[in-house]
């Protein structure tokens, strides 16, 4: 079997890449036609695609109803929810309370993303957390050559954000599935190239980036990224920018469908 050209698709998935998703990225819908061309026009030299597929309970702590203010009020999506704020009575954790003074309080002194409420998005087996219909079809026509693609869930714990695909942004230390990913790692790392693609590229793909120049660097040297089948989350483009930067500064490459040459 060879082991040469490998994708990592993220999160893309209904709510992120459709535009009546809960949590629709503009240009999401137009990145997963291109990604399924190019799926589809390079299908025998794709040796493995793995998809992630985010996955969170309602009451997950990036999701209105695990807070409330004095009133008994959700925060409304894209509320920055601080550490003071919390400590001054401005908003409650319905749930865990201790647990979550925690998380803010190391998500802020990692100092990468503050805390935002987003809408409820990817709700485990809902029709939000399924992949896109343009990139299912090309996977179908992948596996049809008799290969199989891998799929990976992360978010499902809800006391923290997981935005990279291998680890949770502040990982706990009794719950593996927030713990780095070492498996995915090591297949990955068995692959020459390895495509990334998905959304957000200002966040689930940035952070995925950085994880793997932070834990995997070997891995991150194989990575290259594909830069028209990504998004950002309007408005937050700077989260992810630094990022890029770092990478291109380590050399890590970047195209495009058109021009990206598969052999």
């Amino acid at each position: 079997m060879r082991k040469k050209n490998a994708i990592l698709i993220i999160d893309a998935q209904y709510d992120f890449c459709n535009p009546n998703g809960a949590l629709f990225v503009k240009g999401a819908d137009d990145d997963m036609l291109r990604l399924k061309k190019f799926i589809v026009d390079n299908q025998d030299k794709i040796d493995h695609i793995c998809v992630t597929l985010d996955s969170h309970p309602v009451n997950d702590i990036s999701h209105p109803a695990f807070w409330q203010d004095k009133n008994g009020n959700f925060p409304p999506p894209f509320t920055q929810i601080t550490l003071k704020e919390v400590q001054a009575g401005k908003w409650t954790p319905r749930f865990y309370p201790k647990e979550a003074m925690k998380y803010l309080t190391d998500l802020e002194a990692q100092g990468q993303f503050p805390h935002f409420i987003w809408p409820e998005h990817c709700l485990t087996g809902s029709k939000g957390a399924s992949l896109d219909d343009n990139l299912m079809e090309a996977l179908k026509t992948w596996t049809r050559g008799g290969k199989f693609y891998q799929a990976v869930t992360k978010g499902t714990y809800p006391l923290t954000e997981h935005f990279g695909i291998f680890s949770a942004q502040i990982p706990i230390a009794d719950r593996p599935e927030t713990q780095l990913n070492q498996s995915l790692i090591k297949t990955l790392e068995s692959y020459q190239n390895v495509f990334l693609a998905g959304e957000a590229k200002s966040h689930c793909v940035a952070t995925s980036l950085k994880q793997a120049m932070d834990y995997a660097p070997d891995l991150a040297n194989k990575m290259v990224i594909l830069e028209d089948t990504m998004s950002d989350v309007t408005g937050m483009e700077h989260l992810g920018k630094p990022i890029y930067d770092e990478a291109r500064k380590k050399g890590i490459r970047f195209t495009n469908t058109k021009q990206a040459v598969l052999d």
